[in-house]
């Protein structure tokens, strides 16, 4: 029987692992699946993409499924997680704490959405506004952001996860902290679609649910490292160091990958109350029928 063929968006960065290691290693063929993994510049162009059918599913900042639903009327419906982010606060080497980005340009992928509001919310901690107290400039995926800190020292801060937080850390780029460490729990990556082509498309979500699982258990065994730290470094380019490195801030059982894959409650709840307080809505409010797990617990069980 000829596999039924499935597109899905991601950026381009270490969370992608168990994909990686699902394609390599057949699991998503053993379901009847041909997966296609597509990689996206910026966040605009995965949330339009995925309004209009150019791909089906999305791994992503769950704030762009917030987005989606409440500035772009699109139902949207999230399946399952993936991770709190990651995230570093990165600053320019002569930068020694928030306080000192008053008046400087902070970089991001997309100004309303993920992670950009993360910082929003770090910085307001010191009494700082965006536009009022610091500019906000969009420069696109996380690659993009470490290579314009890099190419001008104007930008003076930005958001930065495994690989390219490790890399811009060796490079002399200062970390003020972890955003988890900072605001508190966050649901980053999730896996969504458009509601209506999830439905009709119940059994493919459940097999890919399913192929995607095995690949992240085998992120997470021991036993796979050395494969994956080589995955790792074919993947993204980058030195076996940050590779092993990378790896490790995957598998941290607290701050890693997660085991299941299922959505965190209290981070869905600090995403909505960064959109609320930095991206409000108006009368079209995020709200539990946006979430459906059962196709997750499904495949769970099926692994069972």
């Amino acid at each position: 029987m000829k596999p039924t063929s499935l597109r899905v968006k991601v950026f381009p960065g270490a969370q992608n692992l168990p994909i990686t290691v699902a394609l390599e290693d057949g699991l998503f063929r053993q379901e009847g699946l041909h997966v296609e993994l597509l990689f996206t510049k910026n966040s605009e162009e995965l949330r339009s993409g995925l309004a209009v059918g150019q791909f089906d599913l999305v791994h992503t900042a769950v704030d762009n499924a917030v987005a989606m639903y409440e500035k772009g009327n699109h139902d949207v419906l999230v399946l399952a997680g993936g991770d709190s982010g990651l995230n570093e606060l990165f600053v320019q080497p002569t930068i020694d704490s928030l306080a000192e980005l008053r008046g400087k340009t902070v970089i991001v992928d997309a100004p309303d959405t993920a992670y950009a509001l993360q910082l929003k919310a770090a910085l307001a901690r010191h009494g700082l506004a965006p536009d009022a107290d610091y500019h906000v400039h969009p420069v696109g995926a996380t690659f993009k952001r470490l290579e314009a800190l890099r190419q001008n020292p104007e930008f003076s801060a930005s958001i930065l996860n495994p690989p390219f937080s490790i890399i811009a850390r060796q490079e002399g780029f200062r970390s003020l902290g972890s955003l988890v460490g900072i605001i508190g729990s966050y649901q980053a990556t999730a896996l969504f679609g458009m509601r209506s082509w999830v439905q009709d498309k119940r059994d493919v979500v459940t097999r890919y649910l399913v192929g995607y699982l095995r690949g992240l258990r085998r992120v997470l065994e021991p036993v796979y490292a050395g494969r994956n730290v080589s995955l790792l470094q074919r993947q993204l380019n980058i030195s076996d160091d940050v590779a092993r490195r990378t790896l490790a801030a995957l598998t941290d059982a607290h701050s890693g990958l997660t085991a299941d894959a299922r959505l965190s409650p209290a981070g869905i709840a600090t995403v909505l109350s960064l959109r609320a307080s930095f991206e409000p809505s108006g009368d079209r409010q995020f709200s539990p029928a946006q979430i459906d797990e059962s196709l997750l617990m499904t495949a769970l069980e099926s692994l069972r």
